[in-house]
């Protein structure tokens, strides 16, 4: 499909900030405050990369949206800690009914479970709490296929820096463990809105039902969280649930095989 437009939805697996203040490109303001709003951010982030390489990537040189759709339109509503409801309330209403070709990606689902684990929700209300944030999630997957019928959505999992271990460094550092199986079941609920299990899919794609593929974020980054050397680490090296450079590449590697596999 000749995409006329990319427009990227979700949180922060999908914005500038944390990449770029990984690779030092932001103005002293930003890095002083975490705030993109602050001044220059280097576009560093999943979406920005998908878009359009960075010459620190060489190997990505002509393999990008940009080389790929000439012309292609570009538009990054993410958010820093964005739920759900905040790609409904505040992203969907900047997307025009159209019958436009209209590329999505969408990374969301993480910090409504984080905020569930906050408030210490006991595991009876979690399981809840996950089967909520699934119907939410199918229905603006639902929402953006009446908006733009003629879209493809990318589905990214949600990934975990605990590597497994239920444990993020300055992360709920009273709790013995994170309740890692409801994870679990939020991303198999994901795999299942796309109509396929990326387990068995090499390079962590699957799916194309009605027009959504899963790229398995979860499954690619297992390794390079708390268990890995900082070299190896693809997470931000200040708060380990934001994606530091090597993260929002390999994102981006993952939404470039979903798209190369249609």
């Amino acid at each position: 499909m000749p995409f006329a437009e990319y427009i990227a939805l979700g949180d922060s697996m999908s914005i500038d900030l944390y990449p770029a203040l990984d690779a030092g490109e932001t103005d002293v303001a930003v890095a002083l405050e975490w705030n993109a709003r602050a001044g220059t951010v280097a576009p560093l982030g999943a979406a920005s990369l998908l878009h359009s390489n960075h010459e620190r990537f060489d190997e990505f040189t002509g393999r990008d949206l940009v080389t790929r759709f000439p012309g292609i339109a570009f538009r990054n509503l993410c958010e820093d800690g964005a739920t759900i409801g905040d790609v409904f309330g505040s992203q969907l209403p900047l997307i025009e009914a159209a019958d436009a070709e209209t590329l999505f990606t969408l990374t969301a689902g993480g910090n409504d479970l984080l905020s569930a684990f906050a408030a210490g929700k006991d595991p009876s209300l979690l399981r809840g709490v996950v089967r909520d944030v699934g119907d939410a999630y199918e229905f603006l997957v639902e929402t953006l296929r009446r908006t733009r019928p003629n879209s493809v959505l990318l589905l990214a999992t949600v990934y975990d820096p605990s590597d497994g271990t239920g444990a993020i460094p300055g992360l709920f550092d009273g709790v013995s463990r994170l309740p890692l199986e409801f994870l679990d079941q939020l991303n198999d609920r994901i795999r299942g809105v796309a109509g396929g299990v990326a387990g068995g899919v090499a390079g962590g794609v699957a799916g194309g039902v009605h027009g959504a593929w899963v790229a398995d974020a979860h499954r690619h980054f297992l390794g390079h969280g708390v268990s890995a050397k900082d070299a190896d680490r693809w997470y931000w090296r200040r708060n380990l649930i934001e994606p530091g450079l090597r993260g929002a590449s390999e994102l981006r590697r993952l939404w470039l095989d979903a798209l190369e596999q249609q």
